[in-house]
């Protein structure tokens, strides 16, 4: 009896000496890694398992080598890896996985997180890998939320919300000003230009003017390439925490995405992110925020997303250019890629109109006389905001 207690006494001991350590006391998140098929070989992604084993994490090294402080599953190829992983997350025997490559499946994308070089700030960008949705603007939408649901999971209570000045990018905003109007929180970043705003410029991304910054899946993924490598030359990433989780209403299965030139610091950033989404409650986060968001109408604004993309596509009707005035008066804020179908709606309103090019990015020229009208038209066709 004696001999138990002091047994139960010393391994209570050693938890507690064991969290003083590394920062983390109770249970430890279970985390797989396959190690099998990076361009830096296999060493390279068990020394970053073996790092983050080190901080609080139960490491399970799919692959061929062992180390202290991992438990190595042993594999033959990459392909029996992957199988093997999936085994894993299926029984429950591990909370999450780190892998090079998953499929997804569509409405899936992955929120990467990295260290922003001006001031060294976490950034998620949402997102890098995977798709939304077929429909880019209500991808970028999705993505917005995907990356809130990452960031409060990690502990980010209130996480501000900036939007890439890409394609989309304006009626991304507007649907998010909806949705944040009728009810849903969200924080919007702001620009560190001078003309401020939640559009958001390559300065503010070397700044980290956001905490999650909305994109579509191939600009993310490019930021999160340069941003992970640029102080190696591109050769290996060697910064920044991975490509992340997939993140998608109802997806409950945690699996988070490096790449094959992913060096052993970022491999066990992932790993260590894995552990934080587990103990932050990744699942439960994203039930909340996508049950809120509904309350708030982002089924109906997908939506009437989807009914106005659909009839821009089905105007066949050849519209004729009101008489030439002088136009000197500009309005900004609309997307580069509806900027012709705006001067159009305008020309049937009986407004003359030409698209044009500023400084912050597209803009219609009409009459000084013309413009509030013209905006009050443009806005009620969603142009603009």
């Amino acid at each position: 009896m004696a001999e138990n207690v002091n047994k139960l006494i010393a391994s209570t001991f050693l938890e507690i000496a064991e969290g003083l350590e590394t920062g983390s006391f109770g249970s430890k998140p279970k985390i797989a890694l396959t190690g099998l098929g990076s361009e830096l070989g296999e060493e390279n992604a068990l020394e970053g398992a073996v790092r983050a084993a080190r901080s609080g994490v139960e490491v399970y090294f799919i692959g061929t080598l062992k180390a202290e402080g991992v438990k190595t599953i042993e594999v033959a190829c990459e392909e029996e890896g992957h199988r093997k992983m999936e085994e894993l997350l299926d029984k429950g025997e591990v909370d999450a996985a780190v892998t090079m490559h998953f499929p997804f499946p569509i409405g899936v994308s992955t929120v990467g997180r990295v260290k922003t070089p001006a001031l060294g700030r976490d950034m998620y960008l949402a997102t890098t890998t995977g798709t939304s949705s077929a429909d880019r603007i209500e991808g970028m939408i999705k993505n917005a939320l995907y990356g809130i649901i990452t960031a409060k999971a990690c502990g980010v209570e209130k996480p501000s919300v900036g939007i890439l000045n890409v394609d989309g990018a304006r009626q991304t905003e507007i649907a998010l000003k909806q949705l944040q109007e009728k009810g849903y929180d969200i924080t919007f970043a702001e620009s560190k230009r001078a003309d401020g705003g939640c559009i958001m410029r390559g300065n503010d991304v070397l700044m980290g003017a956001a905490d999650v910054m909305v994109c579509d899946s191939l600009s993310g993924n490019v930021l999160v390439k340069m941003l992970s490598s640029f102080t190696t030359g591109g050769n290996f990433e060697a910064s920044g925490d991975g490509y992340g989780p997939g993140i998608g209403e109802g997806y409950e299965k945690q699996v988070m995405i490096i790449s094959r030139a992913s060096g052993a610091p970022v491999i066990e950033g992932a790993i260590k992110y894995a552990a934080e989404l587990v103990r932050g409650g990744l699942f439960a986060v994203s039930k909340e925020e996508f049950a809120q968001a509904k309350k708030a109408g982002l089924e109906e604004i997908l939506k009437a997303r989807k009914a106005q993309s659909e009839g821009a596509k089905e105007e066949t009707e050849e519209v004729k250019a009101p008489s030439k005035e002088v136009v000197t008066s500009t309005i900004s804020g609309i997307e580069i890629m509806d900027l012709e179908d705006g001067v159009q709606a305008l020309w049937k309103e009986g407004i003359y109109a030409e698209s044009g090019m500023g400084c912050t990015g597209p803009i219609i020229l009409v009459n000084e006389e013309r413009t509030e009208k013209a905006m009050e038209e443009l806005r009620k066709a969603g142009y603009i905001q």
